[in-house]
């Protein structure tokens, strides 16, 4: 360093610092929270594994308040309803395992934890493993209470049949708009004799009156299935292609966002196949010519500040994926609507 006087000074502030000694103070809050006891915290491969190392709180589901909980990050293993390659059951578990994640979000400048009570509390309890439709009335039934106990919902599914069934719940009181990243439109009918597939969610939703198609954005569309989706501009919801993805540019697809879904409470859903298979190989449906997981992130970071009642991550097939990554992509995508719901509580506490 060519100024002695400011390495003496760097030398007198950190020489003898230790990892979690941070002066910044936004940045010491964050550290102070990771570093309870000076410079030791909890090994990140130790423990039971939670989402984002939220607080496991399984006795919530069975309080009719959630124990006062504002966000409940939900597992629903379930995936009877895919077209291809099952495994997406094995989806919250695999999220579960991945530590790398948070707590910190670089670009919203927010750790979402403390802004809100927020915990993990396991599983949707299903009472049959083989029942397609019984395993949708039990989603319904138990996302009606979460939403009955103003808990905003996170989910980890499971394939994205899931979708339709909390869709039901969060837009029971009003129909909500929709964020949607995903290769395939999902607004296909039935298929031989089968409501509940994951080809199909946001069709049912739309004609039960629980999703407003015209609020809706769906994003990263393509695949050879195109001719199965007119409903989505039937109906009039919003289509953007995978090809069109780097050509208008993230900053213009946000704007569209914007506009159609306006002020109302909307629902993000994320299937991992709107990503590339190079970044998310484990997937039951994999189309190439994703999205890449930069532009994933900031796609979902310039949702900050809509009125989000929800969200999830769908159709994570680890089995598919030694490396792990598709779990590793999910769990971030998980980590940052959980930054986007705790904007609300930020915002509310700093207005107070």
């Amino acid at each position: 360093m060519s100024d002695p006087a400011k390495l003496s000074a760097l030398r007198q502030k950190y020489a003898h610092a230790k990892g979690s000694d941070v002066f910044d103070p936004e940045f010491r809050a964050i550290a102070e929270a990771q570093f309870p006891e000076g410079d030791r915290r909890l090994q990140p491969y130790a423990g039971i594994p939670t989402f984002l190392d939220l607080p496991y709180a399984p006795d919530a589901a069975g309080r009719d308040d959630f124990g006062g909980l504002d966000v409940a990050v939900v597992g629903v293993p379930m995936d009877l309803g895919v077209t291809n390659r099952s495994g997406a059951r094995f989806g919250p578990r695999a999220v579960r395992s991945i530590e790398r994640v948070g707590p910190y979000n670089h670009v919203l400048r927010r750790m979402p934890s403390q802004h809100c009570k927020a915990a993990d509390i396991g599983d949707v309890p299903f009472r049959s493993r083989y029942s397609l439709d019984q395993s949708h009335q039990d989603i319904q039934a138990f996302y009606h209470r979460l939403i009955a106990a103003n808990v905003i919902p996170l989910s980890v599914g499971g394939d994205h049949s899931i979708t339709y069934s909390i869709l039901k719940a969060v837009g029971a009181r009003q129909p909500v708009g929709m964020v949607h990243f995903d290769a395939h439109c999902d607004t296909a009918g039935d298929y031989e004799g089968a409501k509940f597939h994951h080809g199909g969610p946001f069709r049912h939703a739309v004609l039960d009156g629980v999703l407003d198609p015209e609020r809706c954005v769906q994003i990263g569309i393509r695949g050879s299935a195109e001719y199965l989706w007119e409903f989505s501009r039937e109906s009039g919801m919003t289509v953007i292609h995978g090809e069109e993805v780097p050509k208008l540019g993230t900053a213009a697809i946000l704007d569209t966002v914007r506009r159609v879904v306006g002020d109302g409470p909307v629902y993000v859903t994320f299937d991992v196949d709107c990503l590339d298979p190079a970044f998310a190989p484990g997937t039951g449906t994999p189309e190439i010519g994703g999205l890449t997981t930069r532009e994933a992130l900031e796609l979902l970071r310039g949702l900050d500040g809509l009125t989000i009642v929800g969200g999830d991550v769908v159709e994570v097939a680890p089995q598919y994926d030694p490396t792990t990554n598709t779990a590793h992509a999910a769990a971030q995508v998980l980590f940052e609507l959980f930054t986007l719901v705790s904007g609300r509580f930020a915002a509310a506490a700093s207005s107070r």
